[in-house]
């Protein structure tokens, strides 16, 4: 099978990350912090130390800033309906998944939807227009998970300092794929998707809070603070009721250092760009191919194309490709103000997103099959 839906979950998980997985399972198979008993203390230690690895690599101001939560959509919940209210005014980008909007309209926030422009200029004013006296916070994708459409993360955060607002970032389809430091970004609030660019196993989150999260979704036991029966107030702990995913952790440990060890998130993004770059201009040889952006660059793109095939389903298309052993995403993509954005709302579109795995060889393989199928 040649795997292109990376952007969902990478397919294929490096040896190193599979390793760290049964290592946890075989040497460390006890619950951390919650016991005096060697075992559970040498399974907290390694956590802490993950907690460690990534504080450095995301650029926060130290480990206790790190949650492990069960999914980028978990951390997204938290934050947002941890720190906002009903009422609360907040802007987000025309680009943002349903991971981000409907907490919000759960929440009944008052939000606003600020258009992102091919000027990152512009689209950075078209946020300042929104903002009010009473906005809470900005909060966005890093990029789209349908189009590859980056945000100007650097300018917003800027922005955003400079009126006092708080920045959460969905970094779902850029962690591991775009270096991010929080601390020099500005950003108050990152989620993240570990199991997609760092290459670790599904069912982990990671939430970095360097601001207060007032209010909880779960409570429970922390192992810390017993005697109390208010949640404890500092983090990690106040966001990890109950038994952390020790294996995930282990993993994310793993692919960190997978990144790091293939040149960092700079050289894994290139390798990937140039491979959907040969896909893009592939795509434009083959008639009746629809195209949604312009060819896409590293400054304004990561590596995630969309395209339809004219008067055809992209659901056809993707049904096509898997019995010739291809397998993509079509749909919507869990993002319609994406597809609202760009006309696709009735056909969705047809992704594919390669991994540092993905070869020269499977596009040529995948645009082979596109003939056939034109």
């Amino acid at each position: 099978m040649i795997y292109l839906d990376n952007a969902a979950t990478t397919g294929k998980k490096p040896e190193t990350v599979i390793r760290a997985v049964r290592s946890a399972m075989a040497q460390y198979c006890a619950n951390p912090g919650r016991s005096g008993h060697v075992i559970s203390m040498k399974a907290a230690l390694a956590v802490y130390r993950v907690r460690e690895k990534a504080a450095r690599f995301f650029g926060c101001d130290g480990p206790e800033q790190v949650v492990f939560t069960a999914s980028c959509t978990h951390s997204i919940n938290y934050v947002l309906k941890g720190v906002l209210q009903s009422g609360s005014h907040v802007i987000i980008s025309d680009y943002e998944h349903n991971a981000v909007v409907r907490p919000l309209v759960a929440l009944k926030a008052d939000f606003e939807v600020a258009r992102v422009t091919p000027d990152d200029a512009e689209t950075v004013e078209n946020f300042r227009r929104l903002i009010r006296p009473d906005t809470k916070m900005i909060f966005v994708t890093g990029a789209s998970n349908v189009f590859g459409r980056r945000l100007p993360i650097d300018a917003l955060g800027k922005l955003c300092q400079e009126k006092g607002i708080l920045f959460g970032v969905d970094a779902a389809q850029i962690a591991g794929i775009v270096p991010i430091n929080m601390i020099r970004q500005h950003i108050d609030f990152l989620c993240v998707a570990p199991h997609k660019g760092l290459y670790a196993p599904m069912g982990i989150g990671i939430l970095i809070a360097r601001k207060n999260v007032s209010n909880t979704i779960i409570e429970g036991g922390t192992g810390t603070e017993s005697a109390n029966l208010i949640q404890p107030e500092t983090l990690p702990e106040r966001l990890e009721s109950g038994t952390l995913n020790l294996p995930g952790i282990f993993g994310i440990s793993a692919g960190i250092d997978f990144v790091r060890n293939l040149g960092g998130e700079e050289k894994i993004a290139q390798n990937e760009m140039r491979i959907v770059q040969n896909l893009y201009d592939g795509l434009r040889q083959i008639p009746n191919i629809r195209l949604y952006t312009p060819r896409i660059t590293p400054e304004k793109y990561v590596p995630v194309l969309s395209f339809n095939f004219a008067e055809k389903n992209s659901a056809e298309v993707a049904a096509f490709l898997d019995q010739h052993n291809i397998a993509v995403r079509a749909g919507l993509h869990c993002a319609p103000l994406a597809h609202r954005k760009h006309c696709t709302l009735d056909s969705g579109t047809v992704r594919v997103s390669p991994s540092t795995f993905s070869t020269e060889s499977e596009i040529r393989q995948l645009l082979s099959v596109l003939n056939r199928k034109n």
